[in-house]
């Protein structure tokens, strides 16, 4: 789903009334009405809701949604903050099929009045002051009304966006906002959606009758939704089998890192791999097979201190032979002699390949070496090791996640994961997708491996669709954190934890990808 900005949103509807001749009364009416169907689907046992309306096309949406509340059997009261004459086109004729009548408030003092006193005992709020064509700073008086809104301990669900915050700013919001506890959107969300945290509960995006072919963004960004990743993990053909899903051949591990390769490995198979092998140092390959009877094992050469030796690439023909994917790098060290068969074995390799942790440390002063053209190569870094890969620092990192990862996946003609809040999954030309999955829980050593393993296995079955199947990768196991955070906990949550979520990921992403809206958040 495209992310698009507030200037954006407004062309988007302007074509969509304009060269699809969709008016511009039926947005409102969807875009209103949808608000009301989450309200009496996520809050079904409110009976007072009070309507808080600013005097733009938010305060009609917000209308709409009174309307549809009240004829849903609520009592429903509307708060309008300005003068009703001051109202005008789609606004005012929204507001002209109000039920109620509306309290119309001008003033401060006047948020305080006997008058308005019963409006503000009410079990849920909704805020339909300003949407995402405000920018600040909010005027003294819708300041005084959002101060009321925070005050209360009543839920909040916002009309758009939180009153108060720019649509567009990736990070933290400052100056007046307006507390929720739901956002309802429509039609595509604003960068401020995505990247400042405007709510601890959900986001939902509805779709308000805007065609496809009028969303045009310039922003080269995506949202992650269930819907992009559904066509990667439909049902299969009755006669499959596991010649057909592709064989990950994982390479990794050292003495004392045998379960990072082991995890990488039952994660190719939890995520549908038909086939997966795991070649480490001969010294540490029993315990590797001891962990799971699924995986099959390789011994390969090894240093003295149980690494993989610069000799394991004599063979390498006859390993690679029939593998689909190569995922490298888990557990193997930073051993120097490791390094450089990490480096060559990458160089001369035309297997598609994933790379991660020490896979990718071993690039460090050598990051031009890591070049994508003409094959198929993925990075999954963490901040960390992104920054060892550009010479810089993890903060210079985190503070341009976005630029940060674009210039690399450009510069090196690969695609990059940049793992963290808000996982990014950017393609050579600097397309990028931002994921909304996952939890603090996952902070916790081996959630790489899983990802690196389950990334390999979606590149396994869908060679054709590289970007599509990285991002299905990153949101399922996002999502296998979230499933198992529900019973673990996020200070309990195990790397492994995640390979028992992921079935009950896949079934709910199925699910929600047929769903009418697209959400994220608790």
């Amino acid at each position: 789903m495209k992310i698009v900005t507030a200037a954006e949103m407004r062309a988007i509807d302007r074509a969509t009334i304009e060269r699809f001749r969709v008016p511009s009364l039926t947005l409102m009416e969807n875009a209103g009405s949808a608000v009301a169907e989450f309200v009496l689907r996520e809050y079904p046992a409110v009976r007072k809701i009070s309507v808080i309306c600013g005097k733009g096309n938010n305060g009609g949406d917000g209308f709409v949604a009174a309307r549809h509340l009240h004829d849903a059997g609520k009592s429903v009261a509307v708060v309008l903050l300005t003068d009703s004459s001051g109202l005008t086109g789609d606004a005012a004729a929204m507001f002209a099929r109000l039920p109620v009548t509306a309290i119309v408030m001008q003033s401060s003092e006047e948020l305080k009045s006997d008058r308005v006193r019963p409006a503000w005992d009410a079990d849920l709020y909704i805020d339909a002051i300003l949407g995402t064509g405000f920018r600040p700073p909010v005027s003294r008086f819708y300041a005084a009304a959002i101060a009321v809104i925070n005050a209360s301990r009543v839920p909040v669900v916002a009309v758009d966006i939180p009153s108060g915050a720019d649509a567009d700013l990736m990070g933290e919001q400052t100056g007046t906002l307006a507390r929720a506890d739901a956002i309802v959107t429509f039609t595509a969300p604003r960068p401020a959606h995505v990247f400042s945290q405007l709510t601890q509960g959900q986001t939902v995006v509805a779709d308000i009758g805007s065609p496809d072919e009028a969303l045009v963004s310039s922003l080269e960004l995506n949202l992650i939704t269930a819907r992009d990743v559904a066509p990667r993990i439909g049902p299969r053909p009755a006669d499959s089998n596991k010649g057909l899903y592709g064989h990950v051949l994982v390479i990794g591990g050292s003495l004392g890192k045998a379960g990072a390769p082991a995890m990488s490995g039952l994660a190719a198979l939890r995520t549908g791999a038909g086939l997966s092998t795991v070649a480490t140092p001969k010294s540490v390959l029993k315990t590797v097979a001891g962990f799971y009877p699924e995986l099959m094992t390789e011994p390969l050469a090894e240093t003295q201190e149980g690494t993989i030796s610069v000799l394991a690439l004599k063979g390498w023909n006859t390993l690679a032979e029939k593998k689909s994917v190569l995922a490298i790098g888990p557990g193997v060290s930073r051993h120097p002699q490791t390094a450089k068969m990490i480096r060559s074995l990458i160089a001369k390799s035309e297997i598609p390949m994933v790379v991660d942790a020490d896979g990718l440390n071993a690039f460090e002063g050598h990051s031009s070496a890591l070049n994508g053209k003409k094959r198929t190569l993925v990075i999954t870094p963490h901040p960390g090791e992104m920054a060892r890969l550009i010479g810089g620092t993890t903060a210079e990192v985190q503070k341009d996640r976005l630029g940060v990862a674009r210039k690399f996946a450009r510069r090196h003609a690969l695609v990059v994961v940049l793992k963290g809040h808000r996982t990014l999954v950017v393609r050579p030309d600097g397309e990028a997708w931002v994921n909304m999955t996952g939890n603090p829980g996952m902070a916790t050593g081996g959630t790489g491996d899983i990802l690196t393993g389950m990334a390999a296995a979606m590149v396994a079955q869908h060679p054709q669709a590289v970007t599509p199947a990285v991002v299905a990768a990153v949101h399922l196991h996002g999502l296998a954190g979230d499933v198992m955070r529900e019973s673990r906990g996020e200070h309990s949550l195990l790397a492994t934890d995640l390979l028992e979520g992921l079935p009950e990921a896949f079934r709910r992403t199925w699910q929600a990808a047929q769903e009418k809206f697209v959400r994220w958040g608790a």
